[in-house]
């Protein structure tokens, strides 16, 4: 099995973390510029060998996704199993949990916020969830190769694992009466965060030690679920940050 990923800032990510093997590596003859000319440098400084072919060549082996000239073959990226990311986790942990997000573009801007704010892992169910395909990686911006994620049947199950190591369970929904901003993150956690039309669901939001809401006093009351992700994690790290928490910034 193999993945594509496409986009400057996605490959030159997998580049730089190591993350998995990369077989090759194509360029769009057509396309000379300082950002593509850092990424070839840097591939022949690891020892890749360079590919160069005509920008219609990519399109096809893409299939409509945006490369901007620059497309690598790569082995298929590894979940990890939940006990293992869970025990590598740091006493201070933030992990982040998925309920079925469906939406390719929406689980790679998460995965891009997670990876910005030094997320030690990321929980997705395994059934009525995105993969992580090629459209998810160019989304993230390169971010799911500096993040472990763990693929699971059982949701629930997880949670209850993250309770067990220590974690506080914080569902974010919206309509909630208690914000994110009034709740105290110095504690190892970890966000839950639900489908993009229903929401979490049920089993999970009882699961979850408290819900809370991003503040909309505007005409629209809810946001997008990466937008929401953003906002939270922002929320997190600066309390961390403003209580000297010792950051992971190894990611």
């Amino acid at each position: 099995m193999r993945d594509l990923i496409c986009g400057i800032h996605p490959v030159l990510e997998c580049l730089r973390s190591r993350s998995r093997l990369i077989s090759r590596l194509y360029f769009a003859r057509e396309i000379n510029n300082r950002e593509i000319r850092n990424v070839i440098q840097f591939a022949r400084q690891l020892g890749h060998s360079i590919h160069f072919e005509p920008r219609r060549s990519l399109d096809r082996k893409v299939e409509g996704v945006k490369h901007q000239g620059v497309v690598a073959v790569c082995a298929t990226r590894r979940y990890i199993g939940i006990r293992e990311l869970i025990a590598s986790l740091r006493p201070k942990a933030l992990v982040v949990v998925l309920d079925s997000i469906v939406d390719p573009r929406n689980l790679g801007a998460v995965l891009r916020c997670c990876a910005a704010a030094a997320v030690d892992g990321v929980i997705l169910k395994k059934d009525r969830t995105v993969n992580l395909t090629t459209v998810v990686s160019k989304t993230s911006a390169g971010g799911v190769e500096h993040l472990m994620i763990a693929r699971v049947a059982n949701l629930s199950a997880a949670i209850d694992l993250l309770k067990d190591k220590g974690l506080w369970v914080t569902g974010v929904e919206t309509g909630q009466d208690l914000y994110c901003q009034n709740l105290d993150f110095n504690s190892p956690s970890a966000l839950v965060f639900g489908n993009e039309e229903s929401g979490l669901r049920k089993l999970i939001r009882e699961k979850c030690d408290f819900l809370v809401s991003v503040p909309t006093p505007g005409a629209i009351s809810s946001l997008n679920v990466s937008v929401a992700a953003g906002v939270v994690l922002y929320e997190v790290t600066r309390q961390r940050l403003e209580g000297n928490l010792n950051i992971n910034t190894s990611l």
